[in-house]
């Protein structure tokens, strides 16, 4: 394999820990059940400190969103004006290092939960604003008609990663109730205070020094091309704003943009509902949730691997389809119970996170088939754009939902919309892109 695309993958492998330990099945729970449990010391009946511990943590990923949406194709022009990715995904990777252990301090009686949000929050927005940099390099790493299984092999490297990183984290780290992690071993080897939570307040360290450790195969190895940088950084920005005014004239651009802006929003909000959901609605510990998040990521890795080749001999649109039909059905299931039973949830996260995975990795090489010649970091900075522009929508329709309707399982209600009106718009998408010449423009430095 050429050692340029493997070093590549280790982005995906080092940051998916973020999302899947962190965001989806470990913090996220605990966070969740540490907020109710202050929430309900504070004088609130259980249900409506449910409500009010998931509009809390949907809220801040609504203003990491927003964060990500407004400064995503600012920093793209500036990269692109420049002709430099890599030390922005440096910088990003220092703060995403800060904010993951900076998650140590979370004091499990809740009282420095603002706190709690603001360092995870960091973080999250430095991995997002990392990411966009590091898939505007898609383009160049192959033949046209092997990006889709570079992007879905990526995708899988990178949940193998975050299954080994959820397995590591509970089988050593994170106390179930006995005390004893999964593994049946005491937290830390015995050097964590299992009564004091520090075991799962661990899990932010050690996603930090993950991240640190598994970077470094990304720097080594893929290597920037910048003979082809551009003067100013006004120029980057004049640009952007052309290419914002030229979306009338690419009608495909704009439709997938708008797609996914609405469904990639779904998905998220999904992903940062599914843990939750079960800590709050099911009673699930956090143990409990992060074995359910092995099941789920292994699933993931399977699938996207699976959804590359598929890319690859059917093209990306219609991957993306089915995988979006696939999701609204779930959706449908987990609103249609009054109480999901725990083995039929257990299939939905595994449908969960193998069509989210599917549906990412073939929306990036999608998006690659659109890209600009010559300015593919901007092009993927207004796919980060499109992807974080309505970020805020689904975390704030969940928490708008979940506290108008005091029930945590109705605020999944709003994905469903989500997930149709952006298969709605992708009817509109070429599958090819609106200039499917450029393609050959493109050139890749040798690894």
């Amino acid at each position: 394999m050429n050692k340029r695309i493997f070093g590549w993958y280790f982005f995906d492998w080092a940051s998916q820990p973020y999302h899947t330990v962190l965001l989806t099945f470990v913090f996220g729970p605990f966070f969740a059940a540490t907020a109710t449990q202050y929430f309900a010391g504070a004088g609130l009946e259980e249900q409506a400190a449910d409500a009010r511990a998931q509009s809390l943590w949907s809220f801040t990923l609504t203003i990491a969103g927003l964060i990500v949406a407004f400064a995503a194709p600012i920093l793209g022009a500036l990269a692109d004006a420049t002709g430099r990715r890599k030390v922005w995904v440096g910088v990003f990777s220092l703060f995403c290092v800060l904010g993951a252990s900076s998650l140590w301090v979370t004091e499990p009686d809740g009282s420095n939960l603002t706190f709690a949000l603001f360092v995870f929050g960091v973080g999250f927005v430095a991995v997002e604003f990392a990411q966009i940099f590091v898939n505007s390099q898609l383009p160049g790493l192959g033949p046209r008609e092997d990006i889709g299984r570079v992007s879905g092999s990526g995708f899988s490297f990178g949940y193998l990663g975050g299954f080994i990183a959820l397995l590591a984290s509970l089988g050593l780290l994170v106390e179930q109730v006995s005390g004893a992690t999964v593994f049946g071993l005491p937290p830390g080897f015995g050097l964590l205070d299992a009564g004091a939570s520090e075991g799962t307040r661990a899990v932010g360290p050690f996603v930090a020094l993950w991240f640190a450790v598994f970077m470094i195969p990304y720097f080594l190895w893929v290597k920037e091309d910048r003979s082809n940088s551009r003067a100013t950084f006004s120029d980057g920005l004049a640009r952007l704003g052309t290419t914002i005014r030229g979306l009338a004239s690419r009608p495909s651009l704009a439709s997938f943009l708008g797609g996914s802006m609405l469904y990639r929003d779904a998905l998220n909000g999904l992903y940062a509902f599914g843990g939750t959901y079960a800590a709050l609605v099911l009673d699930w510990s956090v143990s409990q949730v992060g074995v359910f998040g092995i099941i789920a990521v292994i699933a993931a890795a399977a699938f996207s691997f699976v959804g590359g080749r598929l890319d690859k001999r059917f093209g990306p649109k219609p991957v993306v389809t089915v995988s979006l039909i696939a999701l609204i059905v779930v959706c449908l299931v987990i609103v249609w119970f009054d109480r999901v039973p725990d083995s039929l949830f257990m299939v939905c996260g595994v449908l969960i996170g193998g069509f989210g995975g599917i549906a990412q990795a073939a929306s990036r090489t999608l998006m690659s088939h659109h890209s600009e010649v010559g300015s593919e970091t901007q092009s993927f900075g207004l796919y980060g754009l499109a992807g974080r522009a309505t970020s805020f929508l689904a975390p704030f329709l969940i928490g708008a939902v979940t506290v108008a309707t005091g029930s945590v399982q109705n605020g999944v209600l709003p994905l469903i919309l989500l997930f149709l009106l952006g298969l709605l718009l992708l009817r509109w998408t070429k599958p090819e892109g609106d200039r499917a010449d450029q393609w050959s423009e493109l050139s890749s430095p040798s690894s």
